[in-house]
């Protein structure tokens, strides 16, 4: 009996130890730190040799930025350059030479209209943007020159890159020199090799036109294609070498990307140098789906051309056959083809889209001559970046779920055999026990616009919980949040920032706001948006009175944060609602339209005339400034290239002259507008975390 009493007093203190030990576990679940939570090696650049089977990417590590490899058949991952520091210096624009032995690669960011390159850790010795080459078998990078670009010869260790508008050509030797491969008027860029490799296309861009050429690197000539006073690009070789296809659109001073315009697709003759019309964009919807995608224009086999457009209100991939002289649509439907890989056979192509599963990406390949869309993944992962390897047809792509980072992968081209690459770089702490599944939810708009969203509930969450909340909104606008990690690492590091949020107890919902993509060209180009009238910020008070209703929100604090455009929107949200948004947190955002529109040339939205500029203004927070009364923490590095850090000066001294909202600032010396040091991330997320803290969880009396 005894002895029964204490088995029974032993199996008691074993429970309670396990529900201890349990209870523990769950409370770590929810005390990630930010240092941990962005512990991933984001992957970017993937790109595949065009013979054998050999890919690479770059992983970015905690800002240490490098070139990794994988070879079939076993595909074991290897790191190819050693570059070591946190320094902000980019590396891209990879590309195999012709036989798979060689990768080329550029180091260092574009330099501003001032010349001058991004240089965030203040180097006092400078810093560029160079061409390197690395041997796969080898680990010793070679330096060629200033410039970006590289293309490497289809025949020969050969690449031509550009160098402030010009083109040059270097042999991949160890001390060659490169050398200037013509002169001419205009930028000229977008070079394609043929393929016997003795001519280039290329564009040359002069102001209000731009023309193909073609140099010929036997005869030291360079011929024009059907010359006019149109903006002609984007030119592509046939494979026998006798015609150039590319793309026309009117004369102007830029192609519009967000009114749309009509295009043509046009094929030459290169030989006679004449071309014609094939095909006629029916409506004005061209600009971003020629500007979008990585590839808009390909030539694939038997005479068929495959070309992204928007015309039938989705961007989609079309075939025109030149033999048949007929159009079709190779992915019909309600969904939006994003990025594509043509086989080397130039037979199949691998896509991603969001079909059937509009906030997620999933790969698809389809016949270039037509037929239906096979699936390759599904489920609740997100594919993206797929190419196709020369010799065994495996797809390697791009992937992430909602608690895995991005990664490379590889699986059989009937989409058989999925599995990561590299799984060692993805650190234990991301799991279901650490990170939320963010739940799909859809509200409306008062106008009646279905909105998106991605809600993040933190584990425990209950009715009468009485929470903080925050909204998150991207930036862009032409950008779409999804159910997971997500494919740009801008965006990889703001659904990070969601998570570490959550961790922190607090309710977030992310909001795709119209303006944006992922829902079909009349989303995208909803009226009266941006300095037009601002009609999406209606989505952002719709997500605010949605938290509102729920059981689990604090009603009174609700915070708002994004980035560039989502900078915008949380400016414009505490302008104009501060009862309704109690704090926010504003990085890098446009704060007077027409302050852009007279720094930059209409801005990017053709904000000019009295009647614009006045619009723009009333569409802009500064306008509200008056009404301004929650707190606010402006983040902004001051070497930005897409928002003018004058965006934030004037807005801050605005503030402080009327003098009814708490100013805070975070300024980052030397930084651009998508930060490029981890160090820098980390900062700018730790200050949002704590602001939101003081002011949405611990509101400071009077």
């Amino acid at each position: 009996m005894n002895r029964q009493l204490l088995n029974r007093k032993v199996v008691a203190l074993f429970i309670t130890v396990l529900l201890v030990a349990f209870n523990c576990a769950f409370a770590n679940a929810h005390s990630l730190t930010l240092e941990e939570i962005m512990s991933y090696a984001f992957p970017s650049n993937l790109v595949a040799s065009s013979s054998g089977d050999c890919v690479a990417w770059t992983f970015n590590l905690k800002g240490e930025r490098n070139i990794w490899v994988a070879e079939g058949p076993q595909y074991k991952a290897r790191q190819l350059t050693r570059y070591l520091l946190d320094d902000g210096q980019e590396l891209g624009q990879l590309a195999f030479n012709f036989d798979g032995t060689i990768i080329v690669y550029t180091r260092g960011g574009v330099a501003n209209r001032e010349g001058e390159h991004p240089n965030p850790t203040s180097n006092p010795e400078g810093v560029e943007q160079a061409i390197y080459y690395i041997r796969i078998d080898e680990s010793i990078p070679w330096r060629i020159g200033e410039g970006n670009h590289p293309v490497p010869s289809p025949k020969e260790n050969k690449i031509v890159y550009n160098l402030r508008g010009k083109v040059y050509i270097c042999s991949l030797e160890k001390d060659a020199k490169p050398k200037l491969v013509f002169k001419a008027r205009g930028r000229n860029g977008s070079y394609v090799w043929s393929p016997d490799g003795n001519r280039l296309a290329f564009v040359s861009s002069r102001e209000d036109h731009s023309f193909i050429g073609v140099y010929d690197f036997e005869k030291n000539a360079i011929s024009w294609i059907s010359p006019s006073v149109d903006r002609d690009g984007y030119p592509v070789w046939s494979p026998c070498g006798k015609y150039i296809a590319f793309i026309r659109f009117p004369g102007m001073t830029s192609v519009s990307f967000r009114e749309g315009q009509i295009f043509s697709i046009m094929v030459a003759d290169v030989e006679k140098g004449t071309a014609k019309e094939i095909w006629k964009c029916p409506n004005q919807t061209g600009g971003f789906s020629q500007y979008y995608p990585t590839q808009t224009l390909r030539w694939a086999a038997n005479g068929n051309l495959i070309f992204y457009s928007e015309h039938e209100k989705w961007m989609h991939i079309y075939n025109y056959s030149l033999k048949e002289k007929k159009i079709i649509c190779l992915t019909p439907g309600d969904f939006e083809v994003e990025d594509s890989f043509l086989s080397a056979d130039g037979k199949t192509l691998i896509i991603n889209s969001n079909s059937g599963d509009i906030d997620r990406r999933h790969l698809w390949a389809v016949p270039v001559s037509g037929g239906k869309l096979m699936p390759l993944t599904s489920g609740e992962g997100i594919e993206w970046a797929p190419v196709l390897t020369s010799e065994s047809k495996d797809v390697v792509f791009l992937c992430s779920t909602a608690f895995q980072p991005a990664s490379p992968a590889i699986m059989n081209l009937n989409g058989k055999g999925k599995r990561l690459i590299a799984p060692e770089m993805i650190p234990d702490v991301f799991s279901p026990k650490n990170l939320t599944s963010p739940q799909k939810v859809v509200f409306q708009a008062p106008d009646g616009w279905d909105i998106h969203g991605q809600l993040f509930l933190p584990k425990g969450a209950k009715p009468g919980d009485n929470r903080p909340a925050v909204i998150f909104m991207h930036g862009g606008p032409i950008r779409q949040m999804l159910l997971g990690w997500h494919m740009r690492g801008y965006y990889h590091n703001t659904y990070a920032m969601n998570q570490y949020l959550v961790s922190k107890e607090y309710i977030v919902l992310s909001v795709n706001f119209r303006s944006g993509i992922g829902y079909g060209y009349d989303f995208r180009t909803a009226p009266n948006q941006g300095p037009r009238g601002a009609s999406e910020y209606q989505d952002v008070v719709a997500a605010g009175r949605y938290l509102q209703k729920r059981k689990e929100v604090d009603p009174n604090n609700i915070g708002l944060w994004g980035g560039s455009y989502g900078g915008y929107l949380t400016a414009l949200g505490l302008a104009r609602d501060s009862e309704l948004f109690a704090a926010g947190v504003d990085l890098h955002g446009v704060h007077d339209w027409s302050l852009r529109g007279r720094r930059r040339n209409g801005g990017g939205w053709d904000i000019s005339g009295e009647q614009m500029m006045s619009l723009s203004y009333r569409s802009s927070p500064v306008a509200d400034t008056y009404f301004w009364t929650s707190p606010v923490l402006f983040i902004h590095g001051d070497d930005d290239r897409n928002v003018d850090f004058i965006q934030t000066t004037d807005m801050v001294e605005r503030l402080r002259k009327i003098g009814k909202a708490h100013v805070e600032l975070l300024i980052i010396p030397d930084e651009v507008h998508g930060f490029l040091r981890h160090e820098n991330w980390l900062k700018v997320y730790k200050a949002a975390g704590e602001f939101f803290d003081r002011f949405l969880k611990q509101k400071p009396s009077d």
